[in-house]
């Protein structure tokens, strides 16, 4: 027998160390780094078949490369084709993470069973009779969708030469382990031999993997780093789990944009598709509240309206609160600062508290001027139009700047049935006799006397 080999790693970021240490040089966390068995077999346990000719790949110049563009498999899922940047690629590997119960498993169950592509639904985590109970409240007439209990590579490679499907999906590739490094199963040895058998797979043999990813307590996916700069496209499942809607983001994509998002609401037959998402991030009130602004943002090629929530009170404890859900707690504070330097509002001795509707997280700096909005109609108990919504980003010196793509917000608030929107004069409008009526302002000023003047 050889002599086993072992070495230690950081169990946080993957970083590999010849001793034990107590400190990751790395990632500076404390008592991160264990011992690991690196013992490997010289073969890897995926083995294409003898028949098949092993092309050589040889260097070309670039005008003598093929570029007819990659046909893509429609997933029959609006939005994840969308994130995907326009269905799966053949021989690509997606990494799908989000927090336990969010609802990674029954999103890849439920377009496993409705692909018209024939599927092996690989799980280390369930078995077949608990996926049974789960697929019976989606689709439970799936001719496609082949169930598998499994943890060990070699053993899945046998089952995929028996069944060959045109997809895998794995669940989850913590719970995989491979005979060539005998550490157990979510160390980071597994998880990276594991994930490169099946990305020589996947290259080898052209059918796409998918892999769910656990992720650690920070919100990053467990396991090394490298597991991320290893597949093609890394995808984000997100949301409060006390609200019924989801996001998907993707973190990297090899064949697409970054910026574009899904979003599904969970439903007792699985992830509804949200095709129309400003419909359920507006609340549906009757009489017109104080406090309340709507805001046209972007998300990648989509636009939005959102609801601002705003609370001004009086600080009852001396040091007033400011508290935020959805939006960056430091932009507030500048915006607070703006508002009394610039407009003259006392604000520095009321609590204020901002909440973005719908359990979503907003970045885009277009929200500012109805942050403000909803802010100055709080402290002035004014409600703002349940028809008017605004775009732009406020700057220190109170100006009202520009913002990107500003036609396609209007043309959405247009199409939603606003009937007025604040924008920045800066901003270069070439829509022609627009049905909806689009305000200008260059100062904080300007926008408190067209709302409360």
């Amino acid at each position: 027998m050889s002599k086993l080999k072992t070495t230690f790693f950081c169990q946080n970021c993957g970083t590999q160390y010849a001793k034990w240490q107590g400190q990751c040089n790395a990632c500076k966390e404390w008592n991160t780094i264990a011992e690991e068995i690196i013992q490997k077999e010289e073969k890897s346990s995926w083995k294409p078949a003898s028949t098949e000719i092993k092309r050589v790949s040889k260097p070309l110049k670039i005008k003598e490369i093929d570029s007819t563009q990659e046909v893509r498999m429609d997933t029959t899922d609006g939005e994840l084709n969308r994130v995907l940047g326009g269905g799966i690629v053949p021989g690509s590997l997606i990494l799908l993470g989000g927090e336990p119960g969010i609802g990674k498993s029954t999103l890849l169950l439920q377009i496993s069973l409705k692909l018209p592509y024939k599927t092996l639904y690989v799980s280390g985590e369930e078995s077949q009779k608990q996926i049974k109970m789960r697929a019976e409240r989606i689709n439970p007439n799936s001719e496609n969708c082949l169930i598998l209990t499994e943890t060990k590579t070699q053993n899945i490679f046998r089952h995929i030469v028996e069944t060959e499907p045109d997809i895998v999906i794995i669940d989850s590739i913590q719970t995989l382990h491979t005979d060539s490094i005998e550490s157990t199963a979510g160390s980071i040895s597994q998880i990276r031999e594991t994930t490169a058998e099946l990305i020589k797979f996947a290259k080898e043999t052209n059918i796409p993997v998918i892999l769910i990813g656990h992720i650690t307590k920070d919100g990053n996916i467990a396991g090394p780093k490298i597991l991320e700069h290893m597949v093609d496209t890394v995808l984000q499942f997100e949301g409060d789990r006390n609200h019924v809607y989801r996001i998907l983001r993707s973190l990297k994509n090899r064949f697409g944009s970054t910026a574009e998002l899904g979003i599904y609401e969970m439903q007792g037959s699985g992830l509804r598709e949200v095709s129309n998402p400003s419909e359920i991030l507006i609340s549906h009130r009757e009489e017109e509240l104080s406090g309340t602004a709507i805001a046209s943002t972007l998300e990648g090629m989509r636009p939005l309206m959102i609801e601002i929530q705003a609370l001004v009170s009086t600080a009852v404890y001396g040091t007033p609160q400011r508290s935020t859900t959805g939006y960056n707690a430091k932009r507030l504070n500048m915006i607070l600062a703006v508002l009394e330097k610039r407009a003259g509002f006392r604000l520095g001795t009321k609590d204020v508290f901002l909440n973005v509707t719908g359990g979503i997280s907003v970045d885009d700096p277009a929200i500012d001027l109805a942050v403000v909005a909803a802010i100055l109609s709080s402290n002035e108990d004014i409600a703002v139009g349940k028809d008017v919504c605004f775009a732009g980003e406020v700057g220190l010196s109170g100006e009202i700047r520009p913002v990107n793509r500003v036609e396609q917000r209007i043309q959405e608030a247009e199409k939603l049935g606003f009937s007025t929107i604040f924008v920045s004069k800066y901003n270069k409008i070439a829509i022609k006799n627009p049905l909806i009526k689009i305000v200008l302002v260059s100062k904080i000023e300007e926008v408190v006397e067209q709302l409360f003047g």
